[in-house]
């Protein structure tokens, strides 16, 4: 509360003395004194007004808590004038007046506290417009489930927005989620059937992929790798036999390299094996010697024949894949452990079926060739990375040289 004024707390000048002994005029000192004197009313009250001309500020505190700053017209009452009637009627300071709402003077509902969801404030405007927007009750817990009850039964589950709001909430808070909540999120989080067998198709397709992948690099890469490395080893051990003397019969097992074939315009230096087989023979990137069953034929150290050789194309080596490249007059050399064969290259034909075995007869047809001589036949596959057809390659021996008189032109250029 303010203090009393002074001259309220010195109630005995007002009200002790009486009326006439020092307020009544004439009175010395008195009232009617000052008046009387001629001096003006007002002037004798000057002290007593200049402390009103300031505005009054109580210290008043609303509910709020907050110090309330009341506006400057409405701080003090005018004191009413001083008469010599009433000469204790002292200002009365005014209540501070709260400002006026411009919508309503009723009374006011204090504003809701602002609610935290995912770390973020979210005031009770936001929330009540967001619960009017989901349908999502803006109250506690229990309020939002026994809503939920209402609107889906005793049994229902809460609306997607409200398991939600729950989950962000109990984020927010730093509390474990309830079981209920737990059990929502594991089944948002588990995919469905659709889901589940479009990866299982998608895994069986790039394992596929994978697997298809790697049989490609194998076949193209791997199988010459090795194929390169077992044709060199079967060279050396052929050069290192001869040069060491050692005596090779006149006949061959399956498998068993006797001779080198060269090829210089392709740069092709392979060995050669008696018989076609693809596992003892063409598979280890070595030429093989058509000299079994029906498909026997000669020797190059034959008077005349026809010496019949097959190879891949592709893979395994491939000896033979760019013999389709061949002119008529390049070098085929066969090298064996006494002499060198000389054939020079005749004819070719590009396209056969597989069942042509003519192509292998002493003189065969096709070839240019019309009567028995000494040639040589390359067969290997065609078109490239298929075995539907044949391509046939043709050559006459042109020079039997020693090997006491060295290479032959051929081998040397």
């Amino acid at each position: 509360m303010t203090a009393l004024r002074p001259e309220r707390e010195s109630d005995a000048s007002y009200g002790e003395q009486p009326y006439g002994a020092s307020g009544a005029p004439g009175a010395p000192g008195g009232f009617g004194d000052s008046y009387a004197g001629g001096a003006p009313y007002e002037a004798s009250y000057e002290p007593y007004e200049a402390q009103y001309e300031a505005p009054y500020e109580p210290p008043y505190e609303p509910l709020g808590g907050e110090p309330f700053d009341p506006p400057a017209a409405a701080s003090v009452t005018p004191a009413a004038p001083v008469t010599p009637t009433n000469p204790t009627n002292p200002p009365t300071p005014a209540a501070p007046v709260a400002p006026i709402d411009e919508e309503t003077v009723a009374l006011r509902i204090p504003e809701p506290p602002e609610r935290m969801v995912g770390g973020e404030s979210l005031s009770a405007s936001a929330a009540s417009s967001a619960s009017s927007a989901t349908g999502t009750p803006t109250g506690g817990r229990a309020a939002r489930r026994k809503a939920a009850k209402r609107r889906h039964g005793r049994h229902g589950g809460a609306s997607e927005p409200e398991a939600s709001l729950d989950a962000l909430e109990s984020a927010a808070e730093g509390k474990p989620l309830s079981r209920v909540e737990a059990r929502r999120q594991e089944r948002a989080r588990k995919p469905g059937p659709a889901v589940v067998a479009s990866r299982a198709i998608g895994e069986v397709f790039i394992t596929t992929g994978v697997l298809m992948l790697l049989f490609v690099t194998y076949q193209l890469w791997w199988t010459n790798v090795r194929a390169h490395a077992q044709a060199d080893k079967e060279t050396s051990s052929l050069q290192d036999g001869w040069a060491s003397g050692q005596r090779n019969p006149g006949s061959f097992e399956p498998g068993q390299g006797f001779a080198i074939l060269h090829i210089p315009k392709l740069d092709v230096v392979v060995p050669i094996a008696e018989g076609v087989s693809n596992k003892k023979v063409l598979d280890r990137g070595m030429v093989g010697h058509y000299g079994e069953g029906e498909l026997k034929t000669a020797m190059p150290d034959a008077k005349t024949g026809n010496f019949g050789l097959a190879g891949h194309r592709n893979t395994h080596g491939e000896p033979f894949r760019y013999i389709n490249k061949l002119k008529p007059g390049d070098a085929i050399v066969v090298e064996t452990q006494d002499e060198y064969f000389v054939y020079k290259m005749a004819s070719v034909l590009p396209v056969t079926s597989p069942s042509n075995t003519s192509v292998l007869n002493p003189v065969p047809p096709g070839s240019g060739f019309t009567e028995p001589g000494r040639y040589i036949t390359l067969t290997t596959c065609t078109p490239e990375f298929t075995s539907k057809y044949r391509l046939i390659v043709w050559g006459k021996m042109v020079e039997e040289r020693p090997r006491s008189k060295g290479k032959p032109d051929a081998l040397v250029e």
